[in-house]
């Protein structure tokens, strides 16, 4: 008892104890003594070798039959790091219930005399006390005397962790020693401050690239989330939490959470660790090539729009592009919002796959139906369709033939009897028009219309009611010695070739010498139908300005041609 020092405020009661103890050390020398181990200093002082750790306990060999036991918490950081074989000098409290001993590092470290106390706080050395009440402003410590700690300076906050704190070791240093006025004041803070960075340091030299660590989500912010992990923090930015698109980190995960992490950086110089959670499952990308092929149908989810298209998730990580010039067949989609909003589920067809670009195109239109594929079976060239005009160019008119199929009627193809400068003299958007198809390029996306082959000619008309052998009348307005030109009617004329036995007469010398030419039209038109032609069995010679019956020998309506011979 000469080497400790009891303090005069300790009371008879607190003495007592101390002797008890001591009583107790004895007995247990005592004890061990008989089971034939020697311990140094009546086994007070030992030295404990570390055998395992568990839980809640380190068990260390004290050269005893049975092991000793030390709670993790009188250790720095909880016993992280201690191993088998390290070694700490222990003394021995008593005996538990399983039969290990009790052991502690308290009495061993802590202060014996003034002179220690005066060494400790010289050099700033921490010294283990224990935590024997709460009174105002802070805490009563025995680290040998009787000292006093601040509650600013323990390292706890509120009234329950001040309770909890009572009958605790601590590990403190020395802030003020008064040996006259027998004065101590502690400080706990410091230590665990200092604790706490050499944790911060050690855990930076040895975090590496690659390393997967636990951690508990700590902060969230709207750029990622800050993780605990051990010690220090590292950031998860919200393009590493999860390979499909966060919008923010909230969404996915909350604060106290505890994850499995991947270190992606470790800045020692700023302190800076970035962590992934992403990288911890498979990147999806790669196996994108076999899942995904051109021409099939998927179905995926509107993630955002852009002037140029909108974005689909396709699955976690992986998005397809669908441009704005593949959304629709019938009208050119200025911005995607028109028809799209983020949240739509869509089907679309792939267009192409460049997994090493992590590329996929994709075509909304064509999961429609391609009205094109069948353009040439609905609108063969010659029949006539009926449509809409809906819109109208310098150059021409486009027609609606079906959905996602439009047509083009150039200007100089509406009208055949007036010339006209622009397609808005004659038609209206919206207009409903008659047109014959002229050509299909199923290739090219394109269709030419005529309106105005549709609209009825007097040579039309007459190529529509006769047919070739048909005997009809006409009067001779040209001729040469092997054809002549013959008027069926009012602006109808024919060629009609000459026999070589058939004699020509004069030029401009009409049969019945005096008729009246200026009726010869109108008697044409009324004849020309019931193909009447004059009596008599010999072929007269052909004239000029001769009323004479012909029979049709072809007629050729794409190229709007009559040839003849004479009946």
């Amino acid at each position: 008892m000469s080497n400790e020092i009891i303090p005069k405020s300790f009371s008879p009661t607190e003495a007592e104890s101390e002797l008890s103890t001591e009583s107790f050390g004895e007995l247990l020398a005592q004890f061990e003594h008989s089971h034939s181990h020697n311990v140094d200093g009546g086994a007070r002082q030992l030295e404990g070798s570390v055998v395992s750790v568990d839980a809640e306990f380190v068990y260390l060999d004290i050269g005893f039959k049975a092991e000793g036991v030390l709670p993790r918490s009188t250790f720095e950081d909880n016993a992280e790091g201690i191993k088998s074989g390290d070694r700490f000098p222990v003394s021995v409290k008593g005996r538990n219930a399983e039969g290990y001993y009790e052991l502690s590092r308290f009495r061993v470290m802590q202060p014996t005399d003034w002179s220690s106390l005066e060494e400790a706080f010289a050099q700033k050395t921490a010294v283990v006390g224990m935590v024997t009440g709460v009174v105002k402003g802070g805490f009563n410590v025995d680290v040998g005397v009787r000292a006093f700690m601040p509650a600013s300076r323990s390292g706890v906050r509120d009234a329950t962790e001040m309770e909890k704190l009572v009958g605790q070791e601590i590990t403190c240093r020395i802030t003020k020693l008064d040996v006259t006025e027998e004065d101590v004041v502690v400080d706990r803070r410091v230590v665990l401050e200092e604790q706490a960075l050499s944790l911060q340091q050690n855990r930076y030299s040895e975090l590496k690239e690659g390393d997967i660590v636990s951690g508990q989500v700590r902060s969230l912010a709207s750029y990622g989330a800050f993780v605990d992990i051990g010690g220090i923090d590292g950031l998860l930015h919200v393009g590493d939490i999860s390979w499909s698109r966060v919008s923010s980190p909230e969404e996915v995960l909350s604060v106290g959470q505890q994850l499995q992490l991947k270190v992606l950086k470790v800045d020692s110089e700023s302190r800076r660790i970035s962590l992934g959670l992403k990288q911890l499952q498979p990147e999806p990308w790669d196996s994108a090539a076999d899942k995904y092929k051109a021409g099939q149908r998927i179905t995926g989810t509107v993630t955002r729009l852009m002037d140029f298209g909108a974005f689909v998730e396709l699955e976690p990580g992986i998005e397809g592009l669908i441009h704005v010039s593949e959304m629709s067949w019938l009208k050119k989609v200025r911005k995607p919002s028109d028809i799209l909003k983020p949240g739509d589920t869509v089907d679309a067809i792939i267009l192409s796959v460049s997994a090493g670009e992590r590329r996929i195109s994709l075509g909304l239109k064509q999961a429609l139906g391609d009205p094109w594929a069948d353009a040439l079976q609905k609108f063969p060239v010659g029949s006539s369709i009926e449509g809409p005009v809906t819109k109208l160019m310098k150059f021409g008119a486009f027609v609606q033939l079906a959905e996602g199929v439009e047509g083009l009627v150039h200007v100089s193809e509406i009208s055949a009897e007036k010339h006209i400068d622009h397609p808005q003299d004659v038609l209206r958007a919206g207009q409903i028009v008659r047109a014959q198809i002229l050509a299909v390029d199923t290739e090219k996306r394109q269709i030419k219309l005529s309106i105005k082959q549709l609209v009825p000619t007097g040579l039309g008309e007459y190529m529509e009611e006769h047919k070739e052998g048909d005997v009809v009348s006409g009067r001779v307005v040209e001729q040469s010695p092997e054809s002549a030109t013959v008027e069926l009617g009012d602006g109808i004329r024919a060629a009609c070739r000459v026999a070589a036995n058939v004699a020509s007469l004069p030029e401009n010398k009409s049969v019945g010498g005096g008729a009246d030419l200026s009726a010869l039209t109108s008697m044409l038109q009324a004849r020309w139908k019931g193909g009447e032609a004059p009596a008599g069995k010999q072929p007269e010679p052909l004239a000029t300005g001769q009323i004479r019956s012909f029979r049709i020998v072809k007629l050729d309506r794409a190229a709007e041609k009559i040839e003849l011979e004479l009946a």
